[in-house]
């Protein structure tokens, strides 16, 4: 029997709320690899649906680990969701002030720690209007590369059936399913120096495999990635 990591009370009462949630909205189905049963891991994800972390949530606890998230250090300013988000050890992200980088670092501390952290790469919703992970961050992989631990991308299809642009559509319950890839191998990038090139080499490489995996649950063509380039 998988043993869970323990959470304490804040973690728990989070549970007893989310469970029941996802369970109302949504069937689950979990295909592929494994979420390691204990030691650190940074779970990269698609985010085409702010639902997307409640159901992460669950699907991670489920796996029998706590999870972090990277979020907007605005959340934290939420009655009862900053205390849950304090008293869990979730990251916040001061995007744009002098205080951005901390979330990276306290991020990085969160897998010297052995914990779970699951990060978005798009860093906010995807502006695809299909759904798909085209437009990344340099957040995620600056953390992916500076950190020996499993690199796990993660695809979640069913969100967006659920809320999209606003719309909020409970019924009928819809089936979110999970993709679970194997750990990426970014040996042959960690020797090189991180400069504009390599993060933007490693991003394409992350958002591609996401769509690919992705284009898996769809069973559609994955438009790959637009020209402009990605995102700072």
């Amino acid at each position: 029997m998988r043993r869970r990591e323990r959470g304490g009370f804040w973690v728990g009462l989070t549970a007893t709320i989310l469970y029941p949630v996802t369970w109302l909205l949504a069937r689950r189905k979990v295909t592929g690899g494994a979420i390691p049963a204990e030691g650190p891991a940074l779970l990269i994800m698609n985010h085409p649906s702010l639902l997307d972390p409640v159901f992460d949530a669950v699907f991670v606890h489920r796996k029998g680990r706590v999870p972090r998230f990277l979020a907007k250090h605005s959340l934290w300013r939420l009655p009862l969701v900053g205390s849950a988000f304090r008293a869990t050890d979730q990251i916040p992200v001061y995007r744009g002030t002098s205080a951005a980088g901390d979330s990276l670092r306290a991020a990085d501390t969160a897998l010297e720690k052995d914990r779970v952290v699951v990060i978005y790469p798009e860093g906010t919703l995807t502006h695809d209007p299909d759904g798909w992970p085209v437009l990344g961050r340099t957040g995620a992989v600056r953390l992916a590369l500076s950190n020996d631990v499993p690199i796990i991308p993660i695809v979640r299809w069913g969100t967006k059936a659920i809320l999209s642009k606003g719309r909020f559509r409970p019924l009928p319950r819809k089936t979110v399913e999970y993709l679970i890839g194997e750990p990426l191998d970014l040996s042959a990038f960690r020797a090189r120096p991180v400069d504009k090139e390599l993060l933007q080499e490693v991003t394409d490489l992350v958002l591609l495999k996401l769509q690919e995996l992705l284009a898996v649950l769809r069973g559609e063509t994955p438009p790959g990635l637009p020209q402009t380039g990605q995102a700072a």
